[in-house]
């Protein structure tokens, strides 16, 4: 799937969220041990001391101090066992994005707002370094930036969910960007016939994912004619106003989205 990988708040709550969901059992009984050594890792310095805290807690696993030493605090403590295991599915997709390690090469600082460097991958290969934004709140460096931090505080608990149908509604019409690639692909290879969803899955130009829901929240279908001379293709959420809201079509005229309360919809009249 093509989720964003930058430092936008929708990525970093479910970069957070990775493996937050096994320790979901121990949840209540390590809850205020934890707030307390967010708490102290946050007031222990400079924003380096924060983010390598935060980077280093999510390397751990330790995911729940990092979403503590973060701008998601206050939509994290309204959660409870059962909302965070509704997220797994979306946890497993983007563990990678948790860096295996990383190194602070500098920062600045601007009055209650810093920038701190971070440098991951390997010399020579997926090397980079990554702007990561911190705001002092009540006198402590946090992960984050004040526009983000105003609206998970307005969503509060809704913040998570709202991210999640907003991610994969993105990822869906990525993926439909994808089948529409993968059928010119395979048309070239095959006579100028189009495949159904199974073919193009088969022939190494879907990714198998695309068969169900588990991982995309979307259940995509594609059909053809008889002659398979062209093709039409839907994609609607699994779970209606869980894991999205918009409905989307695609033919050769490109593809069209609408909230149609989880159904099907078809070609608007200004395309046929």
């Amino acid at each position: 799937m093509n989720t964003s990988t930058n430092l936008k708040l929708a990525a970093l709550a479910l970069c957070l969220f990775v493996s937050f969901a096994n320790a979901a059992a121990s949840h209540a009984q390590s809850k205020s041990k934890e707030k307390s050594d967010a708490t102290t890792a946050q007031g222990a310095g400079t924003p380096s001391d924060v983010v390598r805290a935060y980077y280093t807690a999510l390397r751990e696993g330790r995911v729940r101090d990092a979403m503590l030493m973060s701008v998601l605090r206050p939509a994290v403590e309204e959660l409870s066992a059962a909302d965070l295991a509704e997220y797994q599915p979306d946890f497993e997709r983007i563990k990678q994005l948790a860096p295996t390690d990383f190194e602070i090469t500098g920062e600045q600082i601007s009055g209650d707002e810093a920038t701190v460097f971070v440098k991951t991958g390997e010399e020579g290969k997926d090397l980079k370094v990554e702007p990561v934004n911190l705001i002092r709140d009540h006198g402590v460096w946090i992960v984050g930036d004040r526009a983000n931090a105003a609206e998970v505080k307005k969503q509060g608990k809704k913040f998570f969910p709202e991210q999640r149908i907003a991610a994969h509604e993105e990822d869906a019409e990525d993926m439909l960007k994808r089948v529409q690639a993968a059928e010119i692909a395979y048309a070239l290879q095959h006579g100028g016939i189009y495949g159904d969803l199974k073919s193009l899955v088969d022939a190494g130009f879907m990714p198998a994912d695309i068969l169900g829901s588990e991982t995309t929240g979307y259940q995509f279908t594609v059909a053809t004619p008889a002659d398979r001379k062209s093709y039409t293709a839907h994609a609607e959420p699994a779970r209606y106003n869980h894991t999205g809201r918009l409905s989307f079509y695609m033919d050769a005229g490109g593809i069209q989205k609408k909230d149609a309360g989880g159904k099907p919809v078809g070609p608007s009249a200004s395309k046929k």
